[in-house]
């Protein structure tokens, strides 16, 4: 991803966490492994990024990350259960201090009135416990601009995180 917002963004979290001894590990379904991409682009990233799952399918969800069934069954693979889990299982299953989590519904087609194209989830999590949520209606805006914004909310969630 050739954006200079994203590599601008994607820099001020590695600065912020290297400056705090954290590693960082993401989750990602929709955005299918460009939050990690973003961060790895940077040269040095290697003391910061720790890993990065790919969980485009629920299967994924479930090997990968731990998500349990029962809450994908309930909630749906777009929900804020599904990515405070995906969070969660990213912190339990590497050595990160952090982890961000995104799933969504980036179009075009599949979104429904209760969870339209453009709807996505952001989790955010820390070793300690603490973690934080977004949710976030970008539109029908096209697949590539969704999930570059999602991206950017991804980043930010973490420079926050990184800051703490």
């Amino acid at each position: 991803m050739n954006d200079p917002a994203v590599t601008a963004a994607a820099t001020r979290v590695l600065e912020k966490a290297r400056a705090h001894g954290r590693k960082i590990a993401t989750a990602e379904s929709c955005t299918g492994g460009l939050i990690a991409g973003a961060l790895t682009d940077i040269a040095g990233s290697s003391d910061v990024v720790e890993r990065g799952f790919v969980t485009y399918s629920n299967e994924a969800k479930v090997e990968m990350l731990g998500v349990s069934e029962t809450v994908l069954a309930a909630h749906g693979a777009v929900s804020q259960p599904t990515v405070e889990a995906m969070a969660a299982g990213a912190i339990r299953r590497s050595p990160a201090d952090l982890a961000v989590a995104v799933t969504g519904i980036v179009g075009p087609g599949g979104g429904t009135l209760q969870k339209p194209v453009g709807l996505v989830h952001f989790a955010a999590a820390v070793r300690n416990g603490r973690h934080e949520h977004q949710e976030r209606r970008f539109g029908d805006i096209g697949r590539s601009e969704v999930r570059r914004r999602a991206v950017l909310v991804a980043l930010e969630m973490l420079e926050e995180l990184a800051n703490k």
